[in-house]
C-alpha cells in the first residue's frame, strides 16, 4: 500500500480511464475467475488480489460511484486533501455506504508509524481579488482585509491555560490514531478524542478555549503585477493557517478574478479584436484607426482583404509576466455589407457587377463536378 495515495481502481482492473461499462465488466469477470479463492485455495496473495478487484468493480461498475471517484481523483491530483473545501461536494457516505472516505485511502502515511503529533504545515488560504480588465493589464495596488487563524498569544498554541498541563490520551494511548476493522480492511484513523494530538488538555486556555488559535483580521497591501491573467495567483508565504505541533504556517494565495472587456478579448499575452470594415475598404485597401490597450494606432488593410482575415500588430498585446515585453494584438476583419442602398448606389453596383464577371464559386463548382 502507498501511504496517503488514492487507489487506482482503473489500474487494478487493467482498463483505461475512458473504458466503457462493458469493458469494465469483462475485465472484472476475467480477473475474478483468475483470482477467485475457489481457484486458488490457501493462496493469501490471490485472496488479497480478489478483494482488490471486487472493491474496484464495486466502484467502477456503478455509474454514480464511478463519477464521484473520478471527481476525487481529479481533486487529489491537484493537491486537494480529502475533506478539504474543494472536495466537500463529494458524498463519501453515498460512495461507500456509510464507511466514509477511509476505504479509498491507506492511512499509513506518517514516517513515525502512524503518529499524527509530528509538526505539520498549516493549511493554505485563498482570497479572490476582483480586478477590472485594465487593472490586470497595467498592474495596480490593492488593500484587502484577510481573516485567518493565528497562534494564540496566551497559550502560544498549546491550548492549555498557563500553569496547566496535558495528559496522554487514554483512547489512543498517545499515538493520535485508532485502528478499527471495516470488512476486509483494518483502517487506522485519527483519534476522535484528542483529534490526532495524542494528548488531552486538563484546563483549556481561557482565550482560545483549547483550540490553540484565535481569529485575526489583517489588512494587506497587494501589489498586482502588470499582465496578470484571470485566475493568476500571487503568493504570500506564512500568511495561511498556523501549523500543527510547531509546524510552519501555510501560505496565502491571492487569486485574480479579472472582469471581461466589451471590445478586447485576452488569451495569454495576446489581445484579440474584431474590426468592422466596409466592403470598399476590403476591396480597395485602406488605412484605418484601430483601438489597442495601449491607445489608438493606424492599421493598413491590404487591398482584396477577405472577411475574417487576421492582421497582427506586434507589441500591442498584454505585458508578459515572464520574459518581458508585450504580446501581440490580433485583429480579425469583419467585412460589413451595406443593407440599405439608394437608387444611384444600386445602379453603380449593378454596373460594377456587369463589368466584373469573376465567379467566386468557379473552383467550388469545378471540384464538386469532378466527383459527381
Amino acid at each position: 500500500m502507498n501511504g496517503g495515495q488514492l487507489k487506482d481502481f482503473y489500474k487494478i482492473l487493467g482498463v483505461s480511464e475512458n473504458a466503457s461499462e462493458r469493458e469494465i465488466k469483462n475485465a472484472y469477470r476475467r480477473l475474478a475467475r483468475k483470482y477467485h479463492p475457489d481457484a486458488n485455495p490457501n493462496n493469501k496473495e490471490a485472496e488479497e488480489r480478489f478483494k482488490e478487484i471486487s472493491q474496484a468493480y464495486e466502484i467502477l461498475g456503478d455509474e454514480k460511484k464511478r463519477h464521484q471517484y473520478d471527481q476525487q481523483r481529479q481533486f487529489f491530483s491537484q493537491g486537494f486533501a480529502p475533506g478539504s473545501k474543494a472536495a466537500g461536494n463529494i458524498n463519501f457516505q453515498d460512495l461507500f455506504g456509510g464507511s466514509g472516505f477511509e476505504d479509498l485511502f491507506d492511512f499509513f502515511s506518517s514516517p513515525t508509524g502512524g503518529q499524527t503529533n509530528i509538526p505539520q504545515k498549516g493549511r493554505d488560504l485563498y482570497y479572490n481579488l476582483p480586478l477590472s480588465f485594465f487593472e490586470a493589464i497595467k498592474g495596480t495596488t490593492k488593500r484587502i482585509r484577510v481573516t485567518h487563524n493565528v497562534v494564540c498569544p496566551s497559550c502560544l498554541g498549546s491550548g492549555a491555560e498557563a500553569g496547566s498541563s496535558s495528559i496522554s490520551c487514554k483512547t489512543c494511548g498517545g499515538s493520535g490514531r485508532v485502528a478499527r476493522n471495516q470488512g476486509f480492511f483494518s483502517l487506522t484513523t485519527v483519534c476522535p478524542t484528542c483529534q490526532g494530538k495524542g494528548k488531552v488538555i486538563k484546563t483549556p486556555c481561557n482565550v482560545c478555549h483549547g483550540l490553540g488559535t484565535i481569529q485575526e483580521t489583517k489588512t494587506i497591501t497587494i501589489k498586482v503585477p502588470a499582465g496578470i491573467d484571470n485566475d493568476g495567483k500571487i503568493k504570500y508565504r506564512n500568511l495561511g493557517e498556523p501549523g500543527l505541533n510547531g509546524g510552519p504556517s501555510g501560505d496565502l494565495y491571492i487569486v485574480a478574478k479579472v472582469a471581461s472587456h466589451p471590445v478586447f478579448k485576452r488569451r495569454g499575452s495576446a489581445i484579440h479584436l474584431e474590426l468592422p470594415i466596409t466592403f470598399t475598404e476590403a476591396a480597395l485597401g485602406a488605412t484605418v484607426k484601430v483601438p489597442t490597450i495601449h491607445g489608438f494606432v493606424n492599421l493598413r488593410i491590404p487591398a482584396g482583404a477577405q472577411n475574417h482575415t487576421v492582421l497582427r500588430i506586434r507589441g500591442k498585446g498584454a505585458p508578459r509576466l515572464r520574459g518581458g515585453g508585450n504580446g501581440d494584438m490580433l485583429v480579425k476583419l469583419i467585412v460589413k455589407t451595406p443593407t440599405k442602398l439608394k437608387a444611384d448606389e444600386k445602379e453603380l453596383l449593378v454596373r460594377f457587377a456587369e463589368k466584373k464577371k469573376d465567379n467566386p464559386r468557379a473552383e467550388l463548382e469545378r471540384l464538386a463536378a469532378s466527383r459527381i
